[in-house]
This record gives structure tokens, C-alpha cells and sequence, in this order.
């Protein structure tokens, strides 16, 4: 099989499969951030122009919420998968589940709309962590080509993150909000087209659960999947019915709260089962906590990159001149800034990693430029914020220079990141470990939901700085704790 795989050189020097993931990817991404795009700015918007007019503070609770849930579902969407359906059906029903909760999001009932954002969570949970397991499985474990490959998948994602606030920021912010989110629909519907059609070269990749040692442990993780299914629609039921008769009030700041800290609960137990459960192996154990580093440094990344879709959307909207040579431009466009630079840096970058050969540095040290360089991204704008506090509009280069940085960033820590954890999980497991990942990310965009509901609480050019500042003094801290790291990687580059 490992022969096969290296052979197949059909899609720019890689399997074919990976131009299906590709595309899969690109649909989702466009679906996903044409939503981000107005999400935080439709809910600030006034009523009068089709917005919910919520307070900020309110916005950026949801923003937050909604985001961190979005992968904070990774993780039993990867165990769903490893479990119960494979890879590749967890994909398609994936699919399904955010094109039907976009279309919701079209319809005007304020139910409707939240409705719409768990039909979106749930999706995107599964759809997520797999498509990147497939990606892995489609080389060998030898294949040097991994790292390349997620690179150029990578691309997908951003070919989709720039054309959606184009397109669905243009709609949403000058024609009709919920048409915005009609259009991020029908991308959805042509990703899953496209995935149907073009799954046949993905061969056996995805397309089966893992077996169990047990025999018996494939029926008692049926058992466990409708016992949970179950207790979380009953959880629901009951606090539905406690709000209806005003037993307690839930707001969406206290959902977020409550949000929080379930997010530190089930990091500290999951990496607790994996380090120190029983059942793993030694070098697995090492590995694991190798892992735990990476997702620490993700979580910290993740707080300031999530930023765009909220305190820098505001930023965008409030603070800086959106005009470029007399025409005036949605706000919302900013979000294609990064997108275009990853699509034009990604294949540099994969070249250099490729090129470097023996030479090239180890996930960790990637790891540590990555947060370097978004901790400057952030303390950049404390200048511009200073100066827009007295009501003046500063240039776009502001945020172009912030997402450049952020677009370094990106390409040293995120693909790379995809491609360690497919590495680092034993096969049994992977799945879940690629949630692990994605519950790094989930973890980061409920802190910059925070801090977006901070921007009018707290001076900009202190929210800025502070944070920008932590996370650059994080990156030093991870300087030290490369080579520790690449010893707990046990062998693996």
C-alpha cells in the first residue's frame, strides 16, 4: 500500500485524492469564513439596516462561543469517525449539517438564527478534524511528501477564505445580511457535489473505522455514542425547560462562562488520560506530551489569529479608513488580506521546507517563530490605536501589515501543525488526537471572543499591547523548550 501511495504523483506531485480534499476544504472554508465575515458586525448592526443590534459585549460572547464550539466539536467528531463511521462518511454528513445551517441563519426568526449556528457547530465538528485525517492517510508513513502536502492543502483552505468575504461580505454588507449567509450556503452545496463525485480517488483512505483489539468494543462504542447522544438531547431538554418557566435565566455571557471552563476541564482530562492512562505505550506517552506543548502554543496563536473575525472586524469597521484610491470598500474585506497572502506564500513556503531537506526545523522550532510573529501582529496596531482613539480613521496598511505578519505566522505553525498531529497519533487514536488540535483552536477563538467583547471596555491600544505582549513573551518560553520537545517527539520530524 505504502508503494502505491508514494507512486501517485497525479495532483501537482501527489496523490489525486488530495485534489478532492482540496476542494472539499475550500467549499467549507468559503462557507465558514463568507459567515465569519458578518457575523460579529451583523449582530452590532442596527435594526433599522437588517442587524440584531445586540451590545457588543453580547456579540463578542456569541462570536466567541460559537467559534470555540465550532471546534471544540472536533473532538467527538474525530472519535465519531475512528469509531463508528470512517473518515470519509463523517466528512459528508458534515457537509450536509452546514449547508442546512446556513440556509437557517437566512431566515429572519431570532430562534431560527441560533438554531442555525448549532446546525453550523455540529457540522463543522465533524467535517473538520476528518478531512485532515484523510489527507494524512493518503501517504505512507515514510512519504516525505507530508509536509508539502498539507501545505497545498492548506491553500485550499485560504482559496476559500479569500473569495467568501468578497463575495459574501459584498452581499451581506451592501445588498442584505442574510443573503450573505444564503450564498456561504450554496458554497457548501458545491463543496459536497464535488466531494461525492471526486471520492473515488481517495481510494480506501477514510472509508472504514479503526478496528478495535477488542471485538467486542465496536458494539459498546455504538452503546456509548446513543448513550451520549442521548444524555446531551436530554441536558438540552431540561434546560429548555428551565428557561421557558424562568427557573434561570441563560444569557449568552453565562453560556460563554460556563463554555470556559468546560474548555480547561476537558484539556486537563484528556491530556491527564493520555499521558498518564493506562494502555499507552511508553513512547506514545512521550509523544503525547509532546503534543501537549504544541497545543499549548496553538491555544496562545489562536487567541491573537481568531482576532479577525472579531475585535479586528471592529477595528476594520470603527477605526480605519476603508477606502483605497477614492472607493469605498466593506469592511469585511479585510478578511481576504491574509487569505491572498497564504495563497501567494504557502507554495514558497513548501518549497523552502522541501528544499532545506535535513536541515529544516523541527515543528517546535516553527512552532516558536509562529508565535513570535503574531505576538507582533497584534502589538503592531498600538500605534494606530492611539492614534484613532481621538475619533480619526487610520490607513488600511495598518491591518495589511498585521495580517502580513499573521499570514508568517500561519504558514509556520498551522499546516505544520496539521501535519505533527497525524504524525504523533498512533492510528488507533487519530482521529481524536486531530481533535486535540482542533480543540487548541477552539480554546483560542473563545479567548479572542473575549477579548472582542472587550473593545469597548478597555482602551484599544492596552487590550492591543497586552496581549500582543504575552504572547511574544510566550514565544521565548517555547524557544527554551524546543529541544526538550523534539526529545519527546521520540523519532518523529
Amino acid at each position: 500500500m505504502q508503494g502505491m501511495r508514494n507512486a501517485d504523483t497525479a495532483f501537482l506531485g501527489h496523490p489525486r485524492g488530495l485534489a478532492t480534499l482540496f476542494f472539499i476544504e475550500m467549499w467549507e472554508r468559503f462557507s465558514y469564513y463568507g459567515m465569519r465575515a458578518l457575523l460579529i458586525l451583523f449582530m452590532t448592526a442596527p435594526k433599522d439596516t437588517g442587524g440584531l443590534a445586540f451590545p457588543v459585549t453580547k456579540a463578542g460572547a456569541i462570536y466567541g462561543l460559537y467559534t470555540a464550539m465550532v471546534y471544540l466539536l472536533s473532538l467527538p467528531g474525530g472519535w465519531f469517525a475512528d469509531r463508528i463511521s470512517g473518515q470519509h462518511k463523517a466528512v459528508l454528513y458534515g457537509g450536509i449539517l452546514i449547508a442546512a445551517g446556513q440556509f437557517c441563519l437566512v431566515a429572519p426568526a431570532i430562534g431560527v438564527f441560533y438554531f442555525g449556528l448549532v446546525l453550523l457547530v455540529l457540522g463543522t465538528g465533524l467535517l473538520k478534524p476528518n478531512v485532515s485525517t484523510i489527507v494524512g492517510q493518503l501517504y505512507g508513513p515514510k512519504d516525505h511528501r507530508r509536509d508539502a502536502g498539507f501545505s497545498i492543502f492548506y491553500v485550499g483552505i485560504n482559496v476559500g477564505a479569500l473569495i467568501a468575504p468578497l463575495i459574501c461580505g459584498y452581499i451581506g454588507e451592501r445588498i442584505n445580511w442574510r443573503l450573505g449567509f444564503g450564498a456561504a450556503g450554496l458554497g457548501m452545496l458545491a463543496g459536497l457535489t464535488q466531494y461525492v463525485l471526486g471520492s473515488k480517488y481517495l481510494g480506501e483512505a477514510g472509508k472504514h473505522p479503526a478496528v478495535p483489539a477488542d471485538p467486542t468494543a465496536a458494539q459498546q462504542d455504538r452503546r456509548n455514542a446513543l448513550i451520549g447522544a442521548g444524555g446531551g438531547l436530554a441536558i438540552a431538554a431540561v434546560c429548555a425547560v428551565l428557561a421557558s418557566t424562568g427557573a434561570i435565566e441563560f444569557t449568552p455571557e453565562m453560556i460563554s462562562n460556563t463554555v470556559g471552563v468546560l474548555l480547561v476541564i476537558i484539556s486537563v482530562a484528556l491530556f491527564s488520560w493520555l499521558i498518564f492512562g493506562a494502555g499507552w505505550s511508553a513512547t506514545e506517552r512521550k509523544r503525547f506530551g509532546a503534543v501537549l506543548v504544541l497545543f499549548t502554543a496553538s491555544c496562545l496563536f489562536w487567541a491573537i489569529f481568531e482576532q479577525a473575525g472579531s475585535s479586528l472586524n471592529l477595528f476594520a469597521e470603527r477605526n480605519t479608513n476603508n477606502s483605497v484610491f477614492g472607493y469605498a470598500f466593506p469592511a469585511s474585506w479585510f478578511q481576504s488580506v491574509q487569505p491572498i497572502l497564504v495563497v501567494i506564500l504557502a507554495p514558497v513556503f513548501a518549497w523552502v521546507w522541501i528544499t532545506l531537506g535535513k536541515r529544516e526545523p523541527s515543528s517546535p522550532a516553527k512552532f516558536t517563530v509562529g508565535l513570535l510573529f503574531v505576538g507582533l501582529s497584534l502589538a503592531i496596531l498600538v500605534i494606530p490605536a492611539h492614534a484613532s482613539e481621538g475619533g480619526a480613521k487610520v490607513s488600511p496598511m495598518w491591518l495589511t501589515m498585521t495580517y502580513l505578519l499573521q499570514t508568517i505566522a500561519e504558514l509556520c505553525l498551522s499546516p505544520i501543525g496539521l501535519s505533527a498531529m497525524t504524525k504523533l497519533a498512533p492510528a488507533r487514536v487519530g482521529g481524536l488526537i486531530m481533535g486535540v488540535w482542533f480543540l487548541s483552536i477552539s480554546i483560542g477563538n473563545f479567548l479572542a471572543g473575549r477579548a472582542a467583547s472587550l473593545y469597548e471596555s478597555m482602551p484599544l491600544p492596552t487590550l492591543f499591547g497586552a496581549v500582543g505582549g504575552f504572547v511574544i513573551a510566550a514565544s521565548v518560553v517555547l524557544l527554551l523548550l524546543v529541544r526538550p520537545t523534539e526529545r519527546l517527539m521520540s523519532g518523529v520530524k
